[in-house]
């Protein structure tokens, strides 16, 4: 039985005290509401994550970053380490965002060398693909996605890989209102699936969760979770208001 996973990207958002304030908010909902059918995990600025680990400190609610560097420590100005990202408590990191790929130049090469990092540090890895409006319209998404896929994070061996979570986050459904439909979704999501038992085994392709990344919200949650190989939902601006992200929860189960 595969985990469901609803995980909150906040992105750049949220000051110190917003941080605190939120966290302790859907804390509360988690507990009074929350049936125990997936895994919570909260991905906080880096800023917060210290202060969300004693937030959180004997809760069911994992706690996640928004990226790490590959390397453990060194001349490396502004960037964190999974390392230190393990070290203030937190257990996840994202890697792959579309975000760090378009604004920062980030390589399937860059995402392997992350992601190898994290796991070598005890880190457990989102690991995010996806294609853009062009790559969609081009009908060359597959594609795409199993580079994404091939470049990216298929160096790991199995016992690596077993600490892996895949996203899909189509690029034109993020920030924009648009949503993939539930066939578009599960048509990606069962591709990757195969894509993983093709490089690894069935049984780890079975195992793996893999979550829909493209402005899951409320009202459109229970439907894409109701697909075969979609396992939870990686949530950007729904997981900053708290009853939003409780609804999405509820959906999931």
């Amino acid at each position: 039985m595969r985990t469901k996973i609803i995980a909150g990207n906040w992105k750049m958002n949220k000051t110190l005290e917003e941080s605190q304030a939120l966290i302790t908010e859907i804390r509360g909902i988690v507990r009074d509401e929350h049936r125990g059918g997936s895994k919570v995990i909260l991905c906080p600025p880096f800023i917060s994550l210290a202060s969300a680990a004693r937030l959180l400190e004997g809760t069911e609610i994992g706690l996640g970053a928004q990226n790490c560097h590959f390397e453990d420590s060194g001349a490396f100005t502004g960037e964190i380490s999974p390392l230190m990202i393990k070290s203030v408590g937190a257990q996840f990191v994202i890697i792959g965002h579309s975000e760090r790929r378009q604004y920062f130049g980030e390589t399937n090469e860059m995402t392997f060398k992350k992601a190898k990092s994290a796991v070598r540090n005890g880190l457990k890895v989102i690991f995010c693909v996806g294609e853009t409006l062009q790559q969609r319209e081009d009908k060359t998404f597959f594609k795409v996605v199993e580079a994404q896929l091939n470049e990216g994070l298929f160096g790991l061996d199995r016992k690596e890989f077993a600490n892996v979570v895949v996203a899909y986050e189509p690029v034109w459904a993020i920030g924009t209102g648009l949503t993939a439909s539930p066939e578009q979704a599960q048509e990606m999501h069962h591709y990757i699936r195969k894509v993983i038992a093709t490089h690894y085994t069935d049984e780890i392709a079975e195992e793996t969760s893999i979550l829909y990344g493209g402005s899951m919200k409320p009202d459109n949650a229970a439907g894409l979770i109701a697909q075969r190989d979609i396992d939870g939902g990686l949530i950007g601006g729904a997981a900053l208001k708290a009853r939003e992200f409780a609804d999405i929860i509820r959906a999931v189960g």
